[in-house]
């Protein structure tokens, strides 16, 4: 397994927009996504960003299952996403409770477009949509916006619903 440091809010290259990649077939490109997935697994984690482990690219992997983290989210496809573009499908915000693997132990509910569609390219550089909503859509926009150096506590809009998931939770400790 090659997990990857995952960079904490505070590192600078969190805040800035990711290049579009153009080389589909390199092997540099199909060892950044094993090691994303790697990475991701390592941490329990539902979605992860390329800047998130120091790479400035268009790229965002994610995948639900079983997943401690979040027990009650529906399934998400394992999907790698490359030069993702989102459409709004509906005026309808849905708040919801986000973490982050760059913001370890917090959380904050965060308001987004409850139902999408996003497009992109597979690692093979081949086009593909889909039409989702709720959790799915979520974790899409949520690891989007890290391709434009935008982290989730930058979209809440009520401070008091952000903090250590200790303290949020106390009873599921």
């Amino acid at each position: 397994m090659a997990a990857r440091e995952i960079l904490q809010m505070g590192n600078p290259l969190l805040y800035q927009r990711s290049e579009e990649i153009t080389d589909f077939g390199s092997a540099q490109l199909r060892i950044l996504i094993k090691d994303m997935f790697d990475t991701m697994a390592d941490s329990d984690g539902a979605g992860l960003a390329a800047p998130q482990v120091g790479v400035l690219q268009r790229l965002v992997i994610f995948s639900v299952e079983a997943n401690p983290r979040y027990p009650d989210a529906e399934t998400v496809p394992r999907t790698i996403l490359i030069n993702p573009e989102i459409e709004v499908l509906v005026d309808e915000q849905e708040a919801g409770w986000e973490g982050c693997l760059s913001i370890p132990g917090m959380r904050g509910v965060v308001s987004r477009p409850s139902q999408i569609r996003y497009s992109g390219y597979n690692e093979k550089g081949e086009k593909f949509s889909r039409e989702v909503s709720g959790f799915h859509a979520r974790v899409v926009q949520h690891e989007c916006d890290h391709l434009d150096g935008v982290l989730y506590p930058m979209r809440i809009q009520d401070i008091r619903q952000f903090g250590y998931e200790s303290a949020l939770f106390p009873d599921e400790e």
